[in-house]
This record gives structure tokens, sequence and C-alpha cells, in this order.
């Protein structure tokens, strides 16, 4: 059960009456106990007259999957069995972060049919959206009280990511076809990948001589190589207490899945093998041995669920993980944020070895509030402020030449430039024969 705003209305009133019957010699107690019995009495008629919510049928339409920040087309139907028109007022119990606006309707249904109402969710954040229930009220003909049910009627929806980067695939595709069959396979020295035969000529390696096709064709036949082209794009991102700092309209790890997922696009095009690995002090998603049209599915559904821990990152054990996913040669990006020396320590003790055939690419995203305040000289105020992003910028940059001289490759970035700088470096790698 359940009253409205008209009940109060209706006390209220009876102030009116009450005064009257005192100044008449009534006694107003009594005449309140009997105002208050008349409300009750009022009430328990409605209740008795709305019609029951219990004998309504709801069902659900909701997508499984949906993008952040896209509009999400829900929908909850009502089918009357009753004898009588349901005047409802509908709640569907969605989380604030569901987007939901004004999730109570009112609807109209008459006996024996069936209405659809709208509640479109609007994503505020990645993960699962789950709605357990849908609450229903019956408004009685008088409109003072009614009934209420609770239906369980679950609903749930996977949130992406917003993949915004993919605005930058068209062009980097295009200079991908530009290299492709042309620089990115011009490198110096005999390949390893299987390429054509040809006849023997004086000079040739003769270890490369193919007998068998030598016995078919009734002269020697030399087998060709050519590079290895599908080469292994290993993607760790952090999700350490560092990933959850705020930059832009949102942290740093929803940045790096944005440059992650252009990368893995990228790289499928280009033929080579895919590996995410999201680390704190636990793989958190892994996705792997997934090529094709299947890799962003797989890594936008595996990265959905995964927000930042406020731990600190065990390095080890994250790069330890890498040599589990693949022991080729290979592109590793570390997606984190290393801009304090001391915190650094960790992730540079653990450092990979770049070898010949390895390229470790690191990728910061940083916020161009802080070179905003480092510029900042107007007031007492502003110049500690620039004192101190003077250096943090510093401290970052110490960090950058740690990587440097581990081997490694340091790349800093804000959100929105990120991703096309990682993508069009991996482009320079293809290119100078490195991947």
């Amino acid at each position: 059960m359940f009253v409205t705003g008209r009940l109060a209305i209706a006390v209220a009133v009876g102030v009116v009456p009450i005064v009257l019957s005192g100044l008449a010699g009534f006694p107003p107690y009594a005449a309140l106990g009997i105002w208050v019995a008349l409300c009750a009495a009022l009430v328990g008629l409605d209740v008795l007259l709305a019609p029951s919510p219990r004998t309504v049928v709801v069902s659900r339409r909701v997508p499984t999957r949906a993008r952040l920040g896209e509009l999400v087309p829900v929908s909850v139907a009502l089918q009357n069995n009753g004898s009588r028109t349901l005047h409802a007022l509908i709640r569907d119990a969605w989380q604030p972060t569901a987007g939901a606006g004004d999730a109570r309707r009112r609807l109209d249904v008459p006996p024996g049919e069936r209405r659809r109402i709208e509640i479109p969710l609007l994503p505020r954040r990645r993960g699962e959206l789950v709605s357990q229930f849908v609450m229903i009220r019956s408004r009685g003909p008088l409109g003072v009280a009614g009934r209420q049910a609770r239906h369980r009627v679950r609903g749930a929806v996977r949130v992406l990511p917003a993949f915004s980067s993919r605005k930058h695939l068209p062009s980097r595709l295009a200079r991908l076809r530009e290299l492709d069959g042309n620089t990115s396979i011009q490198v110096r020295g005999q390949g390893t990948e299987f390429d054509s035969l040809r006849e023997y000529v004086r000079g040739d390696d003769v270890r490369s001589i193919d007998w068998r096709a030598t016995a078919r064709a009734g002269s020697t036949m030399l087998r060709t190589w050519r590079p290895e082209r599908d080469r292994h794009v290993v993607i760790i991102i952090d999700t350490g207490r560092t990933a959850a700092a705020r930059v832009g309209d949102g942290t740093r790890v929803d940045a790096a899945l944005e440059a992650s997922l252009l990368l893995a696009a990228l790289a499928s095009r280009a033929g080579d093998h895919v590996h995410l690995l999201m680390y704190d002090r636990v793989a958190r998603a892994r996705v792997s041995g997934v090529e094709g049209a299947a890799l962003l599915p797989a890594m936008t559904d595996a990265m959905a669920p995964v927000h930042a821990r406020l731990v600190d990152t065990d390095w080890t054990g994250a790069f330890a993980a890498v040599r589990t996913l693949t022991t080729r040669p290979s592109l590793i990006v570390v997606l984190t944020a290393q801009d304090a020396a001391e915190s650094a320590r960790g992730f540079l003790g653990g450092f990979p070895d770049a070898g010949r055939a390895t390229s470790i690419l690191v990728g910061s995203v940083t916020d161009d509030g802080v070179a905003e305040l480092a510029r900042g000289r107007g007031s007492r105020e502003d110049i500690y402020l620039a004192a101190a992003a003077e250096r943090t910028m510093r401290d970052a940059e110490i960090v950058a030449d740690a990587i440097r001289r581990a081997g490694g490759e340091a790349i800093a970035a804000d959100p929105e430039t990120m991703p096309p700088r990682i993508a069009d470096r991996y482009l320079e790698l293809k290119a100078a024969g490195r991947l």
C-alpha cells in the first residue's frame, strides 16, 4: 500500500472543520478524531478499489551490450490480466550511473491489453548495469492511496568502452596500405617466412635449396624468404592506483583503453597477433589467441568491467605474465602513469630487457592543466603552483630518461593525443622494419 500527496491535502483541509467545531462548542479532539477516521476510511476505500498490480505480467527488452556515451534503448511492457483498468506508476530500478533520468513513468493499461514504455539509458560508466526489479503502483479512483507490488524482472546491459579514437583509424589504415608490400618488408638480411620458389643462381646459399621441388621441376630450385610479418603486439594496461587519477573528462585507465583499442585495430589489420593484459596485483583481464574480426569485441568485452584499483602495481608479476603470452619477437606497449621517480622504482626494476627483435613503448597520459599551471605568474599562489607543476614535469622527464636508458621509448601525451601517437609510432616501426 502507498499514499499520495492528496492525503496530506485532505488532512490539512480538516483544520477548517476542527476550528469551526471548536467555535461551535464541539470538542476539538473529537472533531480531529472524526476527521482522521474519515481520511483513513478514504484510504481504505481507495486501496480496496485500486486494481491489483500483482495481476500484471512485466517483461523487459534490454540489449546485452552498449557503448559508453551512446543512448541505450530499454523498454518495459505491462500485460494487464485483471478486470479493471490499471492506472500505474512504474519505476525501473537502475543505478544512478545508468543515466535513466526520470525512471518513474505513468501508464494506463486497460484490462486484457498490453502497453510498452521506453526508458532510454545514457550510461556514464563502463561495466555491468543491472536492474533487479520493476516497482508498480496502482492508484485508486480517488487518487489518495493505492497498492504497490515489486516484480522481479532482471535486466542487465554491459557498457563497453566508447572507442572514440576510432576516428583516427581510417587515416592510419591508409598509411598502413602504403607500407604494405613496400617499405615494411624491405629489410636487410634473410627473412624467416617462406615467400616463393625460384631457380638456383650461382652464389645463392645452397642451404636454401628445396630438394623436393628440384626433383619435381628437373632443375635446381631455391626457396626464397621474406622477413616475418605477423609479429606479436603485447599491450599492458596498468590498473593500479596511478591509473585512477582523473585526466580531462575521464581517468587515465580510460585513456589507456582508447589507445589500446586503436592500436589493436591497426595491428590486427596488419596481420599481427595482439595480446592484451590488464594488471595491478593480479591479471584483471587477458585476451590472447583471438584474431581477425573477433579481436575488438573480445577486447572491449574484457575491458568493460575493469576499473583502477587503489593498490600499487606489481610490475615484476606484470612483465612475468607477458612471457606467458608470447616468447616471439614482439612490440610491448605499456600504458601506465610513471611521472614520479620514487613511485617508478618498482616499474624500472622489473623493466624487461629490450632485445634486437623486441621494442618497448611506454605511454603515459598527461594532464594539460599541469603545463598551464607551470606558466602562471599572476600572484603568489600562482607562483607556488607553477613551481609544483614544474617539479612534476621535471620528475616525469627523469623517469622518461630512465626508460630510454633501459632500452625503451617513452611517449607522453594528453588523452586525446595519446591514441594516434601510439598508432603513429607503430607505423614508424613497421616502416623501419623493426616490427
